[in-house]
């Protein structure tokens, strides 16, 4: 496959029960196959993502001694600003050619969750930043909860198998600039090769080259989402859970060519994380004599603190 396929989430979400197959049919397919989809008919109108834009534009060229006081010491970047290069690809020692900050989870109707998660942090200099965070992240994780909901169809679950999970989980919302590039990168790129960590990301932004992903022969294909639509991948947990049967797809943001070395760049992925208590044990039906079990047993949020050790992020 070299082209990423498109889906509509209003077939979903239709009282169409033929529309509704198909979109759970082709989602599943794209990402048992290629990992990734590009998915139009989500809940982010065109005035929301012009204000994140704006806020999150605002944000990183603020002076680089402001945006210091909001990187917060010995939170593995969970919230908050995470300075230039600090964050690393798993097996790389070079940092990614990227600023970033964490919006997560707001925590309803769940005392000890409030306690476990880090507090959002606000941003005095931006009076709209955190709303505008907030309710992109509503928006986004109403998104992905339909998705994870077409998939559980797929896998042969319940519909709402993964809301439980997913409900006040420990997702983020993470705004990225990859600034100018001013020098000969030293094998260094924006993003390096990775997996994601989660169970789905949703990504805004790619809507230009940048943004790479690897098929089943090794080739590097564009992945390029129209200006309505959200680029969505498989995460690690849900290919663990999954026994693999649904694809986490390496990929990467490269390195524009010389002559827009000195152009930003801006992406915003959603990583949609379950509750920390989420088995990833892979599901019975996933498995058999053809598909023996490839991972151990291991809860996310198990899994999520050994990968934050191996991207720098946390300290073993």
């Amino acid at each position: 496959m070299n082209t990423i396929p498109s889906v509509d989430l209003r077939d979903f979400i239709s009282d169409d029960p033929a529309r509704k197959q198909k979109f759970t049919e082709d989602i599943g397919n794209a990402f048992g196959d290629i990992g990734f989809v590009a998915l139009s008919g989500h809940f982010l109108s065109e005035a929301l993502v012009a204000d994140l834009y704006t806020e999150i534009k605002a944000f990183f060229e603020l002076p680089q001694q402001t945006k210091d006081k909001y990187e917060i010491a010995g939170i593995g970047g969970q919230r908050g600003y995470t300075s230039f290069g600090k964050e690393h690809a798993k097996g790389r020692k070079e940092g990614d050619l990227k600023e970033f900050w964490h919006f997560g989870q707001y925590v309803t109707d769940n005392p000890a969750l409030e306690k476990e998660y880090h507090d959002n942090v606000l941003v005095a200099e931006l009076p709209k930043f955190n709303i505008v965070g907030k309710e992109t992240y509503r928006m986004l994780e109403k998104t992905a909860k339909y998705v994870l909901r077409a998939l559980a169809l797929h896998l042969d679950l319940e519909e709402t198998y993964f809301d439980k999970f997913i409900k006040n989980g420990n997702s983020i919302l993470r705004p990225i600039h990859y600034p100018p590039i001013t020098d000969e990168p030293k094998n260094a790129e924006r993003a390096a090769a990775h997996g994601d960590i989660n169970l789905i990301t949703l990504l805004m932004g790619a809507h230009g080259k940048g943004l790479q992903v690897q098929n089943h022969q090794g080739e590097w294909i564009d992945a390029i989402a129209r200006p309505d639509q959200l680029m969505i991948n498989v995460g690690d947990m849900l290919s663990r859970l999954t026994n693999n049967r649904l694809k986490s797809t390496i990929h990467k943001v490269v390195n524009p060519p010389r002559e827009l070395w000195g152009t930003s760049r801006y992406s915003i992925p959603f990583f949609m994380h379950p509750i920390s208590e989420m088995p990833l044990n892979c599901l019975e039906n996933c498995v058999d004599d053809n598909k023996p079990k490839q991972f151990e047993d291991i809860t996310a949020g198990e899994f999520l603190h050994e990968r934050l050790i191996e991207l720098g992020l946390v300290k073993a």
